[in-house]
């Protein structure tokens, strides 16, 4: 008897062990944001209304209806004055850049905001052990990952991994990257890199559908400490729950619709086809299909598969609306990516934000402009220097890109975030929002819009 109680008794507290044994190895598998740095480039480096008329005067292949279709896409942008675009734009060498230009462009943006970052944190770049980089539209021999390697003499052991191509959801990539890397490591700080290099990428054709990235897109980046480790939790800024990515580039035309290539005249720029709102919305849809299930509460799915079911019966007899999941029952911010004024428009509809819901992205893409992969970053700082962002409440970041994709993920806020130092709205956002985020392009360029093909003239 006492033999089988002893039995009884090991083979309880073997299951017991296992139990603790499973729970905390999934601890250490938790992917924790410590903190992260968004770029802030320099002054000089913001575009004015009266600097990009001057930019646009200087590219002499454009035509009458070119002029009004860029005023047309400028005004409507949602883009204020104070983004910033790179240097080379400014020394008036957009049509001829350099790889050299490339390059300074990364090494700003690297000396900013990871020397920022690392020195703010207490972490010297020896301790880091995974570096991911994601700079889309520049590969360079060797990469920007080695650069930043031997720029701050990083270890030999070190997990390095550089991303190009991805396009504007890459930081979210990156960030599954790292994850996925926690699940097998214990005790590991990983560094994640995310911007883009606009310098060769800045069009001087007459392409519509290309001239509208040099509309849209804008210098920026941001620099973001993560890790698993136990012992720093209650010192992070986020836990991430869930992340789920969705790749439609098995359909030619979602490949096709947001692509870098050449014009008839062999000038290199990046493409925005005229069906890419459809590519979007499609990947998007896609996407909140798999991740709602993993974010929303059990009511919430059942309230929409009943409401589904009894529209569906009842629209052959009395009609119906469209029936719309409630993301507000599993998430309190919305991190959206500030693709353009289309984008924020298309997802505050879809699932039926308020403007308050929207406002950190128009914000953002105002101030800001859309920098990339790091958009999603600066929507965020928004959030914390409005100081909207507190204790257990659930973020949910939704991103586009290149290929075509859309990823999305959820964080949690671990603990309550006050507007601190590093952030890159510190200077300006008690001006945000502002009375109006019309631009003042239409007032200083509407006379175009009168001119006549025949008897059109720059003014010098």
């Amino acid at each position: 008897m006492d033999l089988i109680l002893s039995m009884y008794a090991f083979f309880i507290f073997y299951l017991l062990f296992l139990i603790w044994r499973w729970i905390d190895g999934k601890r250490d598998k938790e992917c924790y944001i410590l903190d992260y740095e968004c770029y802030k480039p320099s002054d000089d480096r913001k575009l004015d209304t009266e600097f990009c008329g001057e930019v646009i005067k200087r590219n002499k292949v454009l035509g009458l209806n070119e002029y009004k279709f860029l005023l047309k896409a400028i005004v409507s942008s949602g883009l204020g004055e104070q983004t910033y675009a790179p240097k080379m734009v400014f020394e008036g060498r957009e049509e001829n850049p350099t790889f050299e230009d490339a390059i300074t462009e990364m090494d700003d943006f690297f000396a900013d905001s990871i020397e920022k970052l690392l020195k703010r944190s207490g972490i010297s770049p020896q301790e880091i052990d995974v570096l991911i980089v994601n700079i889309s539209m520049l590969s360079a021999v060797p990469s920007l990952c080695s650069r930043i390697v031997n720029r701050y003499k990083m270890r030999e052991d070190i997990k390095s991994f550089n991303l190009t191509g991805m396009g504007c959801s890459a930081s979210l990539i990156s960030i599954n990257i790292a994850q996925n890397i926690f699940k097998t490591r214990k005790n590991v700080y990983a560094l994640v890199v995310t911007s883009e290099s606009l310098s060769p990428n800045w069009y001087a054709g007459n392409d519509r559908s290309m001239i509208l990235a040099n509309c849209l897109f804008r210098s920026g980046g941001c620099t973001m400490l993560l890790t698993n480790k136990r012992a720093l939790k209650h010192k992070a800024m986020f836990k991430l729950k869930c992340l789920v990515r969705t790749h439609h580039g098995g359909r030619d035309d979602s490949y096709n619709c947001c692509i870098q290539r050449e014009d008839e005249s062999g000038r290199l720029g990046f493409h925005l086809g005229k069906n890419l709102p459809k590519a979007a919305t499609r990947a998007f849809v896609d996407n909140l299909r798999e991740i709602s299930p993993k974010i929303l509460p059990i009511r919430e799915l059942v309230r929409f598969l009943a409401v589904t079911f009894i529209r569906k019966w009842s629209q052959t007899k009395v009609g119906g609306g469209r029936p719309v999941i409630n993301f507000r029952t599993g998430v309190d911010h919305f991190c959206i990516h500030t693709g353009g004024k289309a984008v924020i428009d298309g997802i505050g509809m879809n699932l039926e934000l308020s403007e308050y819901e929207l406002e950190p992205a128009r914000m953002t893409l105002h101030r800001f402009g859309n920098t990339s992969a790091s958009s999603l970053w600066y929507v965020l700082g928004y959030m914390v220097a409005k100081r909207r962002l507190k204790k257990g409440d659930r973020v949910l970041m939704i991103s586009f890109g290149a290929g075509f994709k859309c990823n999305s993920c959820l964080w949690e806020v671990v603990r309550d975030l006050e507007e601190e130092s590093n952030n890159a709205w510190r200077e300006c956002i008690d001006s945000y929002p502002p009375n109006s985020l019309a631009n003042p392009f239409m007032e200083k360029f509407g006379w175009i819009n009168n001119e006549d093909e025949s008897t059109f003239v720059l003014p010098p």
